[in-house]
């Protein structure tokens, strides 16, 4: 029942209020363009590295910059989640409303999710205005990605021990699909 309802949208009369300072305005202030940079891939592939250094990169130029990392995000605003596939969706989402709202302040907002489902992923651009969203897809074969293993959990993952936990239900490239985008802007590829 709570999934059912968690589905429902729950706010039927609420309205959207405007404030005198608009996001133009707040662009004009920070001297750029607010955005959404969304970096996908499987774990291991280099998604938080290139976010951090992104960052970093941008804020040497004087740019106002934020990421959104997945692992941190599921420390907080998403900590009641699992990994099945409905919650998945759902932490994509929220991850796409907190994004949008960064570009309408006028920040350059890097996401870096797995963000493992096509259709999630197109949700979350269709939140923004054409132009505003920019997915990067790290495209590194599944052999590399459990080479690095940087968090040990492909491993877990391979001994049978995160499958049917608590907390994760499937792992995305051993026993969940990750669904390749179609048509994103950037794809940086690494050979095995």
């Amino acid at each position: 029942i709570l999934k059912q309802m968690s589905s429902i949208e729950k706010s039927s009369n609420i309205v959207w209020h405007e404030c005198s300072v608009s996001k133009p305005d707040r662009q004009n202030l920070l001297q750029q363009k607010g955005c959404v940079i969304w970096i996908t891939g499987l774990s291991g592939s280099g998604k938080s590295t290139l976010a951090c250094a992104l960052s970093r990169s941008l804020h040497c130029r004087g740019k106002l910059t934020y990421v959104l990392d997945g692992d941190n995000l599921r420390h907080g605003l998403n900590r009641d989640l699992s990994f099945g596939a409905d919650d998945r969706a759902e932490n994509i989402r929220r991850v796409g409303e907190v994004a949008k709202l960064f570009a309408d302040a006028g920040v350059i907002c890097i996401a870096s999710l797995i963000s493992p489902y096509r259709k999630d992923r197109d949700a979350c651009r269709a939140l923004l205005p054409k132009g505003d969203f920019i997915e990067v897809f790290m495209d590194v074969p599944l052999q590399l990605c459990e080479a690095r293993d940087p968090k040990g959990l492909y491993k877990l993952a391979r001994a049978g021990k995160i499958k049917g936990t608590l907390y994760i239900v499937c792992f995305t490239g051993i026993d969940d699909p990750y669904e390749r985008p179609l048509h994103c802007e950037i794809v940086l590829q690494q050979k095995p």
